[in-house]
Order: structure tokens, then sequence, then C-alpha cells
């Protein structure tokens, strides 16, 4: 004969809280027909609630939030930025290194929640060079490139943030940049 089994523990307040705060405002579940579920399912949303989400500087992560978002603000967005798009989809950039928060408001500007944002370096093909007190930071997946980098020397920091913009401006043009 089995004994059936009984909670024997406890759930801290807050994150009981948050779990409930954010069932209630997913307003609709992913559709069936996606083949991949995005984060920001109701557990994924409580946790981010709960925990804060981390992000890696120079990329971007895809959320579902309550499909009546109307406004994102970011408490610093020199660290990251966000857009909600159409169904309560919001794209979450990481721009520096640091923490930040985020606030979802509706139509009425009322708040729906607050989650805090860490934005952490990106380690994996990313190489400093000091020339003397100089520092340099260059992208090497699978090339390296000058990449912007707060804390770079200024004329190096300089020249990368130029480059940037003239790739984003020749992009957005729809023309091509000579190299």
């Amino acid at each position: 004969m089995t004994t059936p089994h009984r909670f024997q523990g406890w759930i801290p307040a807050p994150r009981l809280a948050a779990a409930f705060a954010a069932m209630a405002l997913i307003a609709a579940p992913v559709s069936a027909a996606a083949e991949t579920q995005l984060a920001g399912a109701p557990a994924d949303l409580a946790a981010a609630m709960a925990q804060g989400m981390t992000i890696t500087m120079d990329q971007a992560r895809v959320m579902r939030l309550p499909a009546h978002v109307a406004t994102l603000v970011i408490g610093n967005p020199l660290i990251a930025d966000a857009t909600v798009q159409r169904g309560g989809i919001m794209v979450l950039t990481g721009k520096s290194v640091g923490s930040t928060n985020l606030i979802a408001l509706d139509g009425r500007g009322e708040q729906l929640l607050t989650l805090q944002v860490r934005v952490r370096a990106q380690n994996d093909s990313v190489v400093q060079v000091y020339r003397g007190v100089d520092r340099e930071t260059y992208s090497c997946s699978p090339t390296c490139e000058r990449t912007i980098a707060v804390g770079d020397a200024k004329a190096f920091f300089e020249t990368a943030l130029g480059n940037s913009r003239s790739r984003d401006g020749a992009a957005s043009a729809g023309t091509a940049t000579p190299r």
C-alpha cells in the first residue's frame, strides 16, 4: 500500500506571489502552431520576475509578455534595450555590462510587471590587447575585427564606433560598405 505524498515544504511569499501574478498576467497561451516555445511561458516569466534575467552583451533574447503590454521602460538604456512587438513579444538586447530594471506598462500606464536585468560580458571569442595603458577589444569569430567596448582607448573606440555606424547606415540604406 502506498501512502499519498504530502507537501512538506514552504514557498517563500515573494516567489509565490510572483508566480501567481505571472499566471494572472498571461492573456493567452503560446499557440499550438508554434514549434518551439518562446521564453516567457508562465513558468519562465514567473522565474524571471522572481530572480531576474541575465543576458549576454550584444545578444538578444525573446520573451513572451502579457498581450496587453503597451510600453516597456528600461532603467538604464545604456545597459539594455527592449521593444515590445505585437502579441506581447519582447525583444531584450544587452548593450553593455551592468544591471538595470525593466518595467512593463499597459495602455493606461498601469504597471504590469517589473524585473531585474543583468547583462554579462561576452567572454567567448573576445580578445583584449593592451598597448601600455591603452586597451583595444576585438571580436574574433572567426577573424578578429574591432568591436565597441567601454574602456577602450579613445581613438580605438571612436574608430570602431565610426565603423559600426557606417555599416549600420549602409545596412539601413541597403547599400554595401567597403571594408
